[in-house]
């Protein structure tokens, strides 16, 4: 991350028992997403992780590198028999959601 970024774009991490809580940035673009790949992955290789919740409360934007991330980290849990989540998602980044398929795979809580 760039540090002339603030703490309002940044990605924030926190775990909850065997969950991984993802707070995302205002827009979820190529500039983040492989930042967030790599520090899930992180997460899942140093913790016993079994859920992966996505809050989007704070974006408002996501292009195409975040449905990847989506899709990526949904297949690594897969392969760990755990799950992906999203919550938070206003009406434009849960059309986005839908549009893609996401919510065909991935469930909103």
């Amino acid at each position: 991350m760039e540090q002339s970024a603030s703490k309002k774009d940044q990605v924030r991490y926190r775990t909850a028992g065997t969950s991984l809580i993802v707070l995302l940035p205002p827009e979820v673009d190529d500039h983040n997403c492989q930042g967030i790949a790599g520090e899930t992955e992180e997460y899942i290789r140093n913790r016993v992780v079994k859920r992966i919740v996505f809050d989007f409360t704070r974006t408002g934007f996501m292009d195409s590198a975040g449905i990847g991330v989506l899709l990526g980290r949904y297949k690594r849990m897969n392969e760990l028999g755990g799950e992906v989540v999203v919550t938070g998602e206003d009406e434009r980044i849960a059309r986005i959601l839908k549009i893609s398929g996401i919510y065909q795979i991935i469930r909103s809580v």
